[in-house]
């Protein structure tokens, strides 16, 4: 049992935090939580955190911001009431995926019209034009995010698989970002049949690099589902290799490409982060018209919004294996044997115990922690 330490809980995910506590033998410090009558958010600290390590637990799930402002809240209040160190635990990064916005080669972000703004940030991918028209600048948030929790009182961060590792260098304190591919392997080699047989798959070019570390690992072979915009030219049109998605230009379409032989293999799709689901749903359809096995999805971070939960059903996926970053009670009952969550609470309870007694954590990044 660890000594002078307090974990508290914000309202985003408590099923996660008594879970994380109960692998350190401690309690959830005491903490009320509730909102005045016109919305704003309301914190009382029930129990003394002088010169005490100090973790709060909150995800960025469900109301984002609402439970973003609560964590600041907290974390302020901890800090005001004289704790040794605040360290914000954090499954889940809200804002990570920002970056994905197009920049110049400058790197600064490039500047897009009100349509075009609204239809990038709605995946719309038949928005092929971002540079007409008046143009407004899109506000980039991590500067701002990282300056509010650490203005808050933030001494140190935990969270993991942030969709941009390089959200870190927002930081000027430390960040630990946990991976969940040990989970993810040990779950592939206990769980499917004959893996050996399969195939790891990364939905798109921005997760190659996880995927291939996996396949790596598992010393399986990998394919990369590659997503571009042409110009327009029919001699260089091959239908044997592309899968055209969208024609709505006469200068440029956007195509899909599958890099890699999935015929008669059990396919093993590797994300960081679903959402709206329908990266992994154009992914299954493509890889199933190649004449592929099953088909698994392994999601990190799985928030299923709008109707990604009608979309998966429907779906060529056999079975999807997500983690408990978030709550996933609800899509569970809906998905039924179809869905699979994996827990993390040891994983982030025993990097608590690392960090509070000085230990070293880089462990967990390889091994993890059954």
């Amino acid at each position: 049992m660890v000594q002078d330490i307090v974990v508290f809980s914000g309202s985003s995910h408590p099923k996660l935090s008594e879970k994380i506590v109960q692998n350190l033998s401690l309690d959830l410090g005491k903490v009320k939580l509730g909102k005045f009558s016109n919305g704003e958010t309301s914190i009382s600290i029930g129990e003394s955190v002088r010169e005490k390590d100090v973790y709060v637990i909150q995800s960025g799930c469900g109301n984002v911001n609402d439970n973003f402002i609560e964590l600041l809240i907290m974390l302020s209040a901890c800090k005001t009431a004289s704790a040794k160190k605040v360290t914000a635990v954090i499954p889940l990064f809200p804002y990570s995926r920002q970056p994905d916005l197009p920049y110049s080669k400058k790197g600064s972000p490039q500047s897009l019209s009100n349509d075009q703004s609204n239809n990038y940030l709605n995946n719309d991918s038949n928005s092929n034009n971002f540079f007409s028209g008046y143009k407004n600048w899109i506000a980039q948030s991590g500067t701002l995010i990282a300056e509010l929790l650490t203005k808050s009182g933030a001494d140190h961060i935990i969270t993991m698989d942030l969709h941009d590792s390089q959200f870190q260098g927002f930081f000027n304190i430390s960040v630990d970002n946990l991976y969940s591919k040990p989970i993810l392997q040990h779950y592939i080699k206990t769980k499917i049949p004959n893996y050996e047989n399969g195939i790891i798959v990364s939905p798109d070019a921005g997760g190659a690099k996880r995927a291939t570390a996996i396949a790596d690992n598992l010393q399986l072979p990998f394919a990369l589902i590659h997503k571009e915009r042409r110009t327009h030219n029919p001699k260089q049109v091959s239908n044997s290799t592309l899968d055209l998605t969208s024609t709505n230009s006469n200068k440029s379409f956007a195509t899909t490409m599958l890099v890699g032989d999935v015929e008669g293999k059990d396919c093993i799709i590797v994300d960081d982060l679903l959402d709206t689901s329908s990266t992994i749903i154009k992914a299954a359809k493509l890889l199933k018209n190649q004449n592929c096995g099953k088909i698994y999805v392994l999601i990190t971070h799985a928030i299923f919004s709008g109707n990604a939960i009608e979309l998966i059903k429907d779906s060529h996926i056999d079975k999807i294996i997500v983690t408990n970053s978030v709550p996933q009670d609800d899509h569970v009952k809906q998905l039924g044997d179809k869905i699979e969550v994996l827990d993390v609470s040891k994983l982030f309870g025993e990097a608590i115990r690392r960090i509070h007694n000085g230990e070293s954590v880089s462990i967990l990044f390889d091994h993890g922690y059954e």
